[in-house]
């Protein structure tokens, strides 16, 4: 075995340039690709690698305890034969015709026996009890899982040149010198060496993240600490408050105690994660648990097992590490330190009182925000960068996420924040001001520039004619949008409430949906996801049923797909768009009475949920009459709509919405700008745009297409079919007829409009 580090998989290509695949010890579900980079050398190779490992760890989208191997690997090779897809009578299906490839594959042996197998570029890996059945076992899943694909594409699976696996260690990670017979804090302790970090060794080497405290936060807890059986702790915080950095504070604190000539205690850090990984077999994760606890019996020796809820969350059998940790615990047997928000202390309790109650539980509070800037001062001094960001820039970029990220807590967001803002400003020479800082935080964050900086003045009627571009015929819920968005900006809003509870009520087909779309747009069209992203669009007859209204709650993805809280966790600045919301089950209302009026809830793991930044959108056709209207824009009118909406919801739910906003029917007028705008799109698909193809609409097939795409009931939402097959089918035939049509003029045009000759580069779509 080698010593723990990670392992890159390299490839090499026919120019001689290397792909390196940083190679995963646990994959869980929804996880994205191992990181992956491209260049001429492996030193090339190994730098990017690090830049990306370095940004995921600050943004918490990867943890590098994923990556750590303790094995080494050869490599090995597999004949597979694929059958690829073809064409009976125009239907796609699985063809006869084999296509041989070559796979390259790593394998090591486990230290519980058998080996373990690996396609790195798949990113799978099994538990072979041999190495013979290697071929037969990869020879079925891979000839399964391309079975009917592109055979075009096939071969980019098959080997290229030389494959191979090198440990690495990145220039953060890598040990300083030092005397050869330094002190071994894992001795007889294999167990313990496998799944955890000393951090008392590490603060030695230097090989901690720099940090930002004073020691003596910890002289309350000395006696605790110095204990001849250390006191277990539980960190109780909030997301960011620093729980995790007291620890590493602590291993250093420990350390300065040790140089004393005090007995302190060591410190092992691991988690949930690696104390499962690769355990694969019945019984092997709960003796690795039960090896935890014999070798750290009675050891003066803290374990630092991080989320404690993480913990007292079942496995796959019903069980937890927490059950098999609990009675060492309790009889001070072994020492922990875990963390917990006080929601989560909370469900704890409730869930787990004899464990709780083993533990000293201490506090860990927010900073007030004042005080942050000189924070980030020292910290950017221990970064060697104190000239980079002046302090009134500071100032400015704390301020700006307590407005608009009220769900983390200081310090932890202003570090993410620091480190992302040199990272972005790259070598730049001048120190970055306020203005540029606000820069940086609406791409940071996805707002809008002239919401969030002070230089930039915004109206509620610019707010209204961004959103009007797009949302045809309803001014006044641009308007009443504009004005909730306009609140935020001035920073009115009610900071223990979400920003704006909006009820859309109108015939369908208005435009109350594309609204909550351009709402999004324009509050997060800065991101790299230009707002799309940030909609959470729920069908709430969906959440009809009793019992529903849990599947929001969900902490992990069910069958139909992430929950609420999972979305509003991850991205908490959002639009929710809560459709047809009068079909859902009263526990929902319930349920919609605690965020609207606190802006939190808790989810089924007992994790609060933070709700502060987002805008709530329902929608609604109450009111709308059965019968169909006689023409364009006739409805019952906003009188109404508000009295159906009344009628139907409780009086404590209707109090807590900031407006209901009545949506007028589309008028012939409305239509045909709504024409103007899907064809305008149509004309940028790529397509067109390759061929620089210029697509119009005479006025009289603009009329056609909207007297086409109305209907009375469903209002213009029957317009993208239209246009589909009236104008989008006829193109895309002609074009594939003729795929040397460069640079044409196309004219959409009723039958009585077409000429006889077609001047040349012109093409004519005629309207059925």
């Amino acid at each position: 075995m080698n010593e723990q580090g990670l392992r890159v998989y390299f490839v090499t290509h026919h120019d001689g340039r290397l792909t390196g695949i940083l190679m995963r010890a646990i994959t869980l579900p929804f996880d994205p690709p191992p990181l992956s980079a491209y260049g001429e050398t492996e030193e090339e190779v190994l730098e990017q690698l690090e830049v990306q490992l370095t940004a995921s760890q600050l943004q918490g989208h990867e943890q590098v305890d994923k990556y750590l191997w303790s094995e080494d690997f050869e490599m090995g090779a597999a004949k597979v034969v694929v059958h690829p897809e073809t064409a009976v009578h125009r239907r796609r299906v699985i063809g006869k015709r084999e296509v041989p490839l070559r796979l390259s594959y790593t394998w090591s042996r486990t230290r519980q026996g058998g080996f373990r197998v690996m396609l790195p570029r798949f990113d799978w890996w099994f538990v072979l009890e041999d190495l013979e059945i290697a071929q037969d076992v990869l020879s079925s899943a891979v000839s399964g899982a391309l079975a009917g694909e592109d055979a075009r594409w096939l071969y980019e699976f098959r080997r290229e040149g030389v494959e191979y696996v090198k440990a690495w260690r990145p220039t953060w990670a890598k040990p300083s010198s030092g005397r050869g017979d330094e002190e071994d804090p894992f001795e007889g302790m294999e167990t313990v060496r496998a799944v955890a970090d000393e951090l008392l060794d590490r603060a030695r080497k230097k090989r901690l993240a720099p940090a930002v405290g004073r020691h003596e936060e910890f002289l309350p807890l000395r006696a605790l600490l110095l204990a001849r059986r250390p006191t277990s702790l539980l960190l109780v915080g909030g997301p960011g408050v620093g729980k995790t950095v007291w620890v590493e504070r602590l291993a250093r604190y420990l350390l300065l105690e040790k140089k004393r000539g005090e007995a302190v205690p060591r410190v092992f850090s691991t988690s949930r994660d690696r104390i499962v990984a690769g355990q694969v077999y019945l019984g092997m994760w709960q003796a690795r648990c039960l090896a935890l606890v014999e070798e750290l019996s009675f050891e003066k020796a803290y374990l630092y097992v991080g989320h404690l809820a993480e913990l007292v969350r079942p496995m796959s059998d019903g069980s937890s590490i927490a059950e098999l940790f609990r009675d060492a615990v309790r009889e001070e047997q072994l020492s922990m330190i875990a963390e917990a928000t006080e929601s989560e202390l909370e469900a704890l309790t409730r869930r787990d009182p004899a464990l709780v109650e083993a533990f000293h539980v201490v506090r860990v509070e927010e900073p007030e925000a004042r005080s942050v800037p000189q924070v980030m001062l020292r910290y950017l001094e221990k970064k060697g960068a104190p000239e980079r960001v002046r302090p009134d820039a500071l100032v400015r970029l704390v301020r700006h996420l307590a407005d608009f990220v009220p769900g983390q807590r200081f310090p932890g967001k202003a570090y993410r924040a620091v480190s992302w803002l040199l990272q972005e400003a790259g070598t730049e020479g001048l120190p970055l001001d306020p203005l540029r800082v606000s820069s940086f935080f609406s791409r940071y964050s996805g707002l809008p520039l002239e919401l969030v900086a002070d230089e930039h003045a915004l109206s509620a009627e610019d707010i209204a004619a961004r959103l009007s571009a797009r949302v045809v015929g309803q001014g006044e819920a641009c308007q009443v949008a504009a004005r909730a968005i306009a609140r935020l900006k001035a920073g009115l809003h009610d900071p223990e409430r979400p920003v704006a509870a909006l009820f859309f009520v109108g015939p369908t087909g208005v435009g109350k949906t594309e609204l909550a779309k351009q709402m999004a747009r324009y509050l997060f069209g800065a991101g790299p996801d230009g707002g799309d992203d940030r909609l959470v669009r729920l069908d709430m007859s969906e959440y009809a049923l009793p019992g529903s209204a849990q599947r929001l709650l969900m902490a992990e993805a069910g069958a139909s797909g992430q929950s609420l809280a999972q979305r509003v966790r991850q991205q908490p600045l959002a639009v929710v768009l809560l459709d047809e919301i009068e079909k859902a089950h009263s526990e929902v209302f319930d349920l919609l009475l605690g965020l609207l009026g606190e802006g939190r809830m808790t989810d089924s793991q007992g994790r609060q949920v933070d709700f502060r930044m987002v805008v709530f959108v329902m929608t609604s056709n109450l009111g709308v009459t059965d019968r169909a209207p006689l023409g364009f824009g006739e409805q019952n009118g906003a009188a109404g709509f508000l009295g159906s909406v009344r009628d139907h919801f409780r009086p404590e739910l209707f109090a807590r919405l900031d407006h209901v906003v009545p949506f007028a029917p589309l008028l012939p007028h409305h239509i045909e700008r709504v024409v103007d705008l899907l064809v305008a799109e149509v004309a940028t698909r790529p397509g067109l745009a390759r061929r620089e193809v210029k697509l119009h609409v005479t006025p009289h097939a603009r009329s056609r297409l909207a007297e086409l795409g109305y209907d009375p009931r469903r209002g213009a939402r029957p317009l993208k079919r239209v246009i589909e097959e009236q104008v989008v089918t006829p193109l895309a035939v002609r074009l594939a007829e003729e795929p040397g049509l460069l640079g044409a003029e196309v004219w959409v045009v009723t039958g009585g409009e077409g000429v006889g000759v077609v001047p040349k580069g012109v093409v004519q779509v005629q309207l059925g």
